[in-house]
Order: structure tokens, then sequence, then C-alpha cells
């Protein structure tokens, strides 16, 4: 049996449009992470996630004759579709409906209280984790895909600027304007912490 993990995204998709299933698979393989990621990042649901994952392969084998690699890799060429996805999904339910934190998420908001902790250091991490997904939804677009290629799918700049068919120097801007806007919306929480932190176990209840 070949063996297609050497061959190049174009190839495998050359190959899957016409007709070849383990071409398509290894292809599927490849892609499938980054794709389910941006879109989990990006809406917050793994059910929506796994939708538009499934639907950008159902519409790559479709319209998979029109990718031009003058244009960008089939990586990019999938995320635009991934990204035409998400957004006529937040057209359509625009309500943020936040998720348990993902660890990845709690990571940017900071150091999590070490073990062993308190039930009231338990609640402020729980909150935390869901005050920084809700922080990181109500960013202007072009902020969250920026934090969300760069940050949480941990892309590098020069693959955030063909994603997104900006300037290196753009993502470069975009991510340091969001991250002082996230820390401008994520100062209360942090504030609340030292709080706790400071009052210790002393005089509860509990």
């Amino acid at each position: 049996m070949e063996n297609l993990d050497s061959c190049s995204d174009d190839v495998l998709l050359r190959r899957a449009l016409a007709g070849e299933e383990a071409a398509f698979l290894a292809l599927y393989t490849k892609l499938k992470g980054g794709i389910f990621r941006y879109s989990f990042y990006m809406t917050n649901s793994k059910t929506v996630a796994e939708e538009v994952t499934q639907e950008v392969f159902i519409l790559l084998l479709k319209e998979g004759g029109t990718y031009r690699k003058d244009r960008g890799d089939v990586g990019a060429f999938a995320f635009g579709i991934a990204r035409n996805f998400v957004r006529r999904i937040e057209r359509r339910e625009r309500a943020y409906e936040p998720l348990p934190g993902d660890e990845a998420l709690s990571e940017l908001s900071g150091s999590l209280v070490s073990e062993p902790e308190s039930l009231a250091s338990r609640i402020v991490r729980n909150e935390r984790a869901e005050q920084v997904q809700a922080a990181i939804a109500s960013l202007p677009d072009h902020y969250r895909q920026a934090v969300v290629l760069c940050d949480l799918c941990e892309l590098s700049y020069e693959e955030a600027a063909v994603r997104l068919r900006c300037a290196v120097g753009t993502i470069r801007s975009r991510l340091n304007r969001a991250h002082n806007l996230l820390a401008q919306k994520l100062k209360p929480l942090r504030s609340r912490q030292s709080e706790i932190e400071a009052t210790g176990t002393e005089g509860c209840l509990i």
C-alpha cells in the first residue's frame, strides 16, 4: 500500500477529487485538527465545530477544483471555507454560549491557583475561564481572529497572515491590540483573585 504521508496537500487534494478515497482520508487527517480547533474557539461549541469541520470537507470535495496553488496552500483554502461557515453560523446564532473552561483558554487568563485550593479559589478559577472566553468572544472580529489563530491554534504570524490575507505586520498589530483589550476586560477578575488570595481561608464558615 502506498504511503501518502510524503505527498503534498495539493497532490492529495487533486487525487481526492479524482475519486481516490485514501488520498481524501490522508488530507482529512492532516487538516481536520486545525479546522476543528479554529471553529471551536470561534464559536465556543464542540457541536458547531464538528458540524463546520464536516461541512468544510464536503465542500472541499465539491469545490476543490477551484483551488489555485499560487493563492496559498490547501490548508489556507480549507480555512477560508471554514471561516465562511463560522461567519454564517454567527449571523444565525448571535448569542454567546460559554462552555466549561478549556485548558488553552484558562492559560491565557494567567496561572491557575496551585493545589490544594480552597472552594473560593476553585470558583474564581472557573469564573476566570468563562470570563476569558466571554472576553475573547466580545473582541471585534479582526482582533478575535488573530487571537484564535495565533494564541489558541498556535499558528505562526506568517501562517495567520496567509489565512487572513493580510501582512505579517498587521497580524502583529492586531494581536498586540487584542491583548491590550483582553487585559482591560479581565482586570476586574484579577483584582478579585488578589483580594481572595490576600484574605485566605481565615474566618470562613464553610
